[in-house]
């Protein structure tokens, strides 16, 4: 029986906590809301929940199939390991903050149509910029900015989608659209952006760096994967996806060559790997729509690893740039992060037995058999940068390096909070278990699978290409270390334009306005004296009449004194009594 939409029980969960003063049931609540909504997903049978009525349109708050419980498990599940990461802190701000993302985004999974899928998509973005300020440095705050921008700009394209639709259809059901339409392409647009297809997808690499250490593996699960989510729900099939999916799987491993940041580097790769799964979603068969499914439950996976362990070494080291941290010896240091890390690496860069090998050779096996063999070869040339830059050229470069000077030695180095390894450890089991063991995910797939990936063609191919790859790393090893660098991507021309129109508001605009100031303030200062004297204009006018030359500047500089105006109080007496005797005589006419 369903007794409440898992969207509530993290909302309600992150208002709980302000007002919870005992640190150990803070950090108790936090664990507790995610086994809930697990348990309630558990316990919800498929169909449509919690309708309202909303002036001529129906609100569907629980539209539960297979397809939106794949994703709803693997988001709470990767809500509690993020949360086992984050106990630590005492900063309790970014747990609310937290709690209100996963809500939201359980709300988006679950909406059946597109009212409430727009109010839970603006809170996701309004909630989880604050996992970014939070950081509290000048690039944090300036990235957080950027961020919530693009995002309420996507929020306006999505609503003008929204708004279309419900006009020229009279519904707001979110359901297949027709990409033909005004409204469908302004909808797509919208979700485009939080699944940061490229142009649009500047803001990832921007924000997802600067955001605090546990917030980014937060962010890094939830935005781009429920912009999946809706692309199935609602553009299955749709060419130009296809596209743009190979085209992204692409463009994020070649960006990810440039990157000296190790987190910004992983950022990189989340576009890399959602290029996949829009692929996926523009090929539109059963099996890739599956795949697509697969390859975000595992992403959130796998990427939580990587990200919770470079987040580990940022933690202990406070150093981000491989130039900073190659040739210092961690791996002797932080041997367990590292091992750890390891496992997200290979998932990622899909080496047998781990799930990536599985959710991303169900993708391009999607593409062979449509036969799509442009398509097919450029998910495989990301497939290797990907192993390249993940599997070899970051862990080389974090923990084992050559040094290059006289670099300094991190002699405080050491392996992260128990709680940190232990969040790691959950999500890197669960990388094996769902490679070694993959009918655990199928079971959970929109469709039911006839795929194996354990043949031995497909392990033969993979190992070809990750030891040939292996080789190439090892003979230009030396050309492939970090470099201290900035990477200029699309979101130059917004920051360009940012800066622009500040040096505009700063100089031109401030010195007409000072001008205008300058102008204005003399006659500013005479219209308060003229306030101060009611009967300058009389005294000008009587002046005039008695041919009395006193200009206007001896007026108004004059002082005003009520005694110099004050009439005979006969005069008033004998003005009274004529009016009232007029008075009478007109009124008794």
């Amino acid at each position: 029986m369903i007794n409440l939409p898992p969207a509530f029980i993290y909302i309600i969960g992150a208002l709980l906590i302000p007002l919870i003063r005992i640190r150990i049931l803070k950090q108790a609540l936090v664990l507790l809301v995610p086994a809930i909504a697990f348990w309630n997903l558990i316990n919800m049978p498929h169909g449509v929940y919690w309708t309202y009525q909303f002036l001529d349109y129906e609100l569907i708050l629980g539209r539960v199939d297979k397809l939106s419980m794949v994703f709803a498990y693997v988001f709470v599940i990767m809500s509690f390991i993020g949360m086992v990461y984050a106990i630590h802190i005492k900063e309790y701000g970014q747990h609310v903050a937290a709690l209100l993302y996963v809500g939201c985004t359980l709300g988006v999974v679950f909406a059946g149509d597109m009212f409430t899928l727009f109010v839970f998509w603006e809170i996701m973005a309004i909630s989880s910029v604050f996992l970014v300020f939070y950081r509290k440095t000048k690039r944090s705050l300036e990235a957080g900015f950027r961020y919530i921008l693009v995002h309420l700009f996507g929020g306006c394209v999505l609503l003008c989608g929204i708004v279309i639709h419900a006009v020229t259809t009279g519904s707001l059901a979110f359901e297949l659209f027709d990409f033909g339409t005004l409204a469908a392409k302004f909808i797509l647009v919208g979700f485009l952006l939080n699944a940061a297809v490229p142009p649009f997808h500047a803001w990832l690499a921007d924000a997802y760096p600067e955001a605090t250490i546990t917030g980014a593996v937060f962010m890094t699960a939830f935005t781009t994967k429920s912009a999946v989510y809706v692309l199935l729900r609602g553009f299955p099939g749709t060419e130009l996806l296809v596209w743009l999916g190979a085209i992204m799987a692409l463009y994020g491993v070649v960006y990810a060559v440039l990157e000296n940041d190790i987190r910004r580097l992983l950022a990189y790769h989340i576009i890399s790997q959602v290029g996949y799964m829009v692929c996926g979603v523009g090929l539109g068969s059963e099996m890739a729509i599956n795949g697509a499914s697969a390859h975000a439950f595992c992403h959130i996976l796998y990427k939580a690893v990587l990200f919770m362990g470079m987040g580990a070494v940022v933690y202990v080291t406070g150093r981000s740039k491989m130039t900073d941290l190659q040739g210092r010896d961690l791996y002797k240091k932080m041997p367990i992060t590292l091992a750890l890390y390891m496992v997200g690496a290979f998932s990622i860069s899909a080496v047998p037995l781990f799930n990536g090998f599985v959710s991303k050779t169900m993708v391009v096996a999607a593409a062979g058999m449509l036969h799509r063999p442009s398509i097919e070869l450029m998910l495989h040339l990301a497939s290797i940068g990907t192993f390249l830059h993940t599997g070899l050229k970051l862990p080389w470069g974090v923990w084992f390096g050559v040094k290059k000077g006289d670099e300094d030695v991190i002699e405080d180095a050491k392996e992260p909070p128990f709680n940190m390894l232990l969040a790691m450890g959950i999500a890197a089991g669960l990388c094996t278990l769902t490679g070694v063991y993959p009918k655990i995910l199928y079971d959970l797939l929109p469709y039911p699978v006839d795929f194996h990936p354990y043949t031995v063609s497909s392990v033969v191919a993979m190992m070809q290409m990750l030891v040939l790859t292996l080789a190439a790393f090892w003979l230009y090893i030396d050309k492939l270390g970090g470099e201290p660098t900035v990477s200029l991507d699309t979101d130059w021309p917004y920051r360009m334009f940012g800066r622009v129109t500040l040096w505009f508001c700063n100089r031109p605009l401030n010195a007409i306005r000072s001008m205008g100031q300058d102008l204005l303030s003399k006659e500013v200062v005479s219209v308060g004296k003229i306030s101060k004297h009611p009967y300058i204009f009389l005294e000008m006018f009587w002046n005039s009449i008695q041919g009395k030359r006193v200009s206007y500047q001896e007026l108004i500089d004059k002082p005003y004194n009520e005694n110099s105006y004050r009439i005979p109080l006969g005069l008033s007496a004998c003005a009274a009594i004529i009016f009232l005797f007029l008075y009478g005589l007109i009124y008794m006419a």
